[in-house]
């Protein structure tokens, strides 16, 4: 018999998964059964609402600036990425010591966790947040407590903040949520900061706060706690999810230790020159975060005629509910429309759907009329 190797591995190993993202369009059309040349020929009708990625591609200036620096990638990238954290500072008002970069905004939440939790250690999060804070738990060797939301889709702060230990080494709170898209105004998050010990390591997941830029205050500067970490992401409404580059802005000494864990070069080339040209693209930026809005608004609307409107959103998804969502969602894909089931979030007769293109949206509408009737 073979070396079993999962026995072989650290103890958390066992509890671990892989964590699984949309499905790509390619793999649904594999599943349904098309050749490698059918698959280049179907992609283009297929509608994916899977990720909550950006509909209308990556900005202008950040696809130059990735043609202008491809000669260059023979070269290890700045590893420091100087440039793009003199723009995120000059962005935010704040120093660039309270910056750290990374492969996208989960490998900094991920460090985040494995610099101040292992074993013996807990580590709090909503039960519906972001199943990463829970893998990234279980990979630590800590203890994770999944906190029950008040309302079936919001952060319950009154019971995270009574899960609270001696041993509570790290929070997570993401805000507006994934996948529920909820959100938290400045005056809850305060008052829950203000009862918290100054010690313990408070994660503010802002993925979505494009999306509710002006409908809340800046955390990085509205919010005051030793341990605030608030993190941020180019993969949404900068519409760079394939390059991988996020942030998070903290107490300097609090990001000193992490960075002891960070990998080097842990920030392509390609990805620094996209997001510092994407910040300079702000006004088609915002452009698109005006449609994705007004779409959403569309897309609610629809849903709540039909009955199905699970929750209003605030980031850049929405909520169907149907009794035989897993089902539904299977019947989409027969139609070219990709969802995401929520059944992996103990969320069984919820559908996540991105907020597409407005064609995007109306071939998901269509799709939906014709699967229902």
């Amino acid at each position: 018999m073979g070396v079993n190797w999962l026995k072989q591995a650290v103890s958390q190993s066992e509890q671990l998964h892989p964590y699984i993202p949309g499905k790509p369009i390619a793999q649904m059309l594999r599943e349904q059964g098309f050749s490698e040349s059918e698959i280049a020929k179907q992609q283009a009708s297929t509608v994916k609402l899977a990720s909550n990625e950006n509909p209308y591609g990556a900005p202008p200036k950040a696809l130059e600036a990735i043609k202008q620096i491809a000669g260059e990638i023979c070269r290890y990238p700045d590893g420091d990425c100087f440039e793009l954290k003199q723009a995120l500072a000059a962005k935010h008002k704040i120093q660039t010591e309270q910056l750290l970069i990374g492969n996208g905004s989960n490998e900094v939440l991920e460090l985040v966790i494995r610099s101040f939790s292992g074993v013996g250690d807990e580590v709090i999060y909503s039960q519906r947040g972001f199943i990463v804070y829970a893998l990234a738990t279980i990979a630590a060797g800590a203890k994770g407590i999944a906190v029950p939301e008040h309302d079936g889709f919001g952060h319950d702060l009154n019971a995270m903040l009574a899960a609270v230990t001696d041993i509570t080494k790290v929070i997570c709170i993401a805000n507006p949520n994934n996948p529920t898209g909820s959100l938290l105004s400045t005056t809850e998050l305060q008052s829950f900061l203000n009862k918290l010990p100054s010690h313990i390591v408070v994660i503010l997941d802002e993925a979505y706060y494009e999306y509710v830029m002006g409908e809340v205050d800046d955390s990085i500067h509205a919010l005051k706690h030793d341990g605030l970490i608030v993190s941020r992401t180019f993969s949404k409404a900068y519409g760079l999810a394939g390059c991988r580059v996020g942030y998070v802005v903290a107490n300097p000494d609090l990001l000193a230790v992490v960075n002891r864990f960070r990998e080097p070069f842990n920030v392509n080339s390609l990805a620094q020159a996209a997001a510092l040209a994407a910040l300079h693209d702000e006004v088609w930026v915002l452009d698109k975060v005006a449609q994705c809005k007004q779409e959403r608004s569309r897309l609610e609307a629809a849903l709540q005629g039909l009955g199905l409107l699970a929750a209003h959103s605030f980031a850049n998804f929405v909520l169907l509910r149907h009794e035989a969502a897993t089902t539904l969602a299977q019947n989409l894909e027969q139609q070219g429309v990709i969802v995401r089931p929520l059944a992996p979030y103990g969320m069984a007769d919820i559908l996540r759907v991105s907020v597409g293109s407005e064609a995007e949206n109306d071939a998901f509408l269509a799709a939906l009329h014709k699967v229902l009737s």
